[in-house]
């Protein structure tokens, strides 16, 4: 059993696929996107969403497009949200997952769509039949391999829906003291580590804490 974790990019044509994977992957208003978890039917697609970006925008757009069935968002702090989104599938878009949905593969949380319109996922299985999948994921998708190990590489974790800059701010809280009773930083102290203005080092994480307590307080 093997788990690769691979990245798929349609090089621009996100939207040809299916509307709100283009709106994921490409949309002004979408800073960051990540699937936490979904449940695909063949004929049919629910996915939980963390989103950086703004929800007023990202449900207008949801609303423009008849292959949305329904969709839900909930504020997850300043600038970010949980979008719940079931859609009806495209034949690009049911081309693109019945591959690496089939037979004995897992999707292992979370898919992560990155700025430059690629996403990355994990799958775990027999080595042979993720070969095979890859190969049979159709243009315009690129699929390109990058890692190969063990499930235990593929451990959910609630800080899945932090962002890197989010974690270095979150590590040089830890290292400084932020959360330390009594504190013995400030998030000027951390702002200094990561050479950024004291109001952006605070809002890293405050973002991350809600984050953090979501994963952890509302599972199960």
């Amino acid at each position: 059993m093997k788990r690769v974790r691979v990245r798929i990019t349609a090089n621009g044509r996100e939207g040809e696929i299916h509307p709100m994977y283009g709106v994921m992957t490409n949309a002004p208003f979408v800073e960051r996107g990540t699937a936490l978890q979904w449940n695909f039917t063949g004929d049919a697609l629910g996915i939980l969403h963390y989103v950086e970006g703004d929800p007023d925008a990202f449900a207008a757009a949801a609303e423009e497009f008849d292959v949305v069935v329904g969709y839900d968002i909930e504020p997850a702090g300043e600038g970010s949200f949980y979008a719940y989104v079931r859609d009806a599938t495209t034949e690009p878009l049911r081309d693109m997952f019945e591959p690496i949905t089939s037979g004995g593969l897992v999707v292992v949380p979370p898919i992560v769509y990155g700025a430059d319109g690629g996403v990355t996922l994990s799958i775990f299985g027999p080595e042979a039949e993720i070969q095979a999948a890859v190969e049979q994921v159709p243009d315009p998708v690129d699929v390109t391999v990058e890692a190969v190990g063990g499930l235990a590489a593929s451990r959910a974790a609630p800080t899945v829906g932090l962002t890197d800059r989010q974690r270095e701010a979150v590590d040089a809280a830890l290292d400084l003291g932020y959360y330390d009773v009594p504190r013995t930083a400030s998030h000027e102290a951390v702002a200094d580590v990561l050479d950024c203005a004291p109001s952006t080092a605070a809002e890293h994480l405050r973002k991350a804490e809600s984050t953090l307590l979501h994963a952890v307080m509302r599972t199960g």
